[in-house]
């Protein structure tokens, strides 16, 4: 089978994009391994499926490197909300289903895409650190010096720990840095350190307000793929609402590919 593909990366984190509205694509789990491969396939930290949905703009169906669909991912949503854009199947206010439910979405123009997350209302503390879920569940510990953090060992270590059996977490890393907050990720299902993950900075935005005891409502975010905005409305400690990510989408490249 021969068929058409685009790549998208939001700072660094990158996706294969496939326009499934006509349902002719069924890949099984190897056929994604192969093709999110970075020396046999397009390479990719993951594939999305974009599809009709009867009451939204579109269906959003993400597979991690790992050939499994998986929960959501944020810069995924926001690289796809792109490419929708650029078929002109939607305007500039959109609104999507993905597996963790609806979200509402912004194309603006200093040409960054914005994306409403979902509420977060419960926030565990384990091991003096944080545990939430933004989409994806993630465990948020705050650090001094990250740059110098081997964030794949200590990353996986966590992941695989007995705490998240059996599905594990995604784990952020996270050093505050005048007023702003730099993020390291290690994502489950890639198993490996991101250059960015969009869920895991809206969960270390929202920590970071409760870790510095801040009545902040935004924060600026540093990953090493680039730089992203989380703002939000904090209730109160275990009640954050109307949640935005914001950053860059880009095209990278189209091709054609046989699997």
């Amino acid at each position: 089978m021969r068929f058409k593909f685009h790549k998208y990366q939001g700072t660094g984190n990158d996706f294969i994009i496939i326009d499934n509205r006509a349902k002719n694509f069924n890949l099984n789990q190897l056929q994604i391994i192969n093709l999110c491969n970075r020396r046999f396939g397009i390479g990719a930290d993951g594939l999305m499926l974009l599809e009709k949905h009867k009451d939204f703009d579109f269906l959003m169906k993400y597979f991690n490197s790992d050939g499994k669909e998986s929960t959501m991912c944020g810069n995924g949503g926001r690289c796809l909300v792109r490419y929708a854009y650029s078929l002109n199947i939607t305007n500039k206010e959109i609104q999507f289903m993905a597996i963790d439910g609806k979200h509402k979405a912004k194309v603006n123009d200093n040409n960054t895409i914005s994306l409403q997350m979902n509420d977060v209302s419960e926030i565990n503390i384990v091991n003096t650190n944080f545990f939430l879920n933004t989409g994806s569940p993630h465990y948020v510990t705050f650090r001094e010096d990250i740059n110098n953090l081997d964030v794949f060992n200590r990353g996986r270590e966590i992941r695989y720990s007995a705490e998240f059996e059996p599905d594990g977490t995604n784990v952020n890393f996270v050093e505050i840095q005048n007023g702003k907050i730099y993020v390291r990720t290690y994502e489950r299902g890639v198993e490996n350190e991101t250059l960015s993950c969009g869920t895991g900075v809206t969960a270390s935005a929202i920590c970071a307000s409760l870790y510095s005891k801040s009545d902040k409502n935004s924060y600026d975010i540093l990953t090493k793929g680039g730089n992203l905005n989380v703002s939000f409305k904090k209730v109160d400690k275990n009640n954050f609402k109307d949640i935005w990510l914001t950053g860059p989408a880009d095209f990278v490249f189209e091709g054609e590919i046989e699997i």
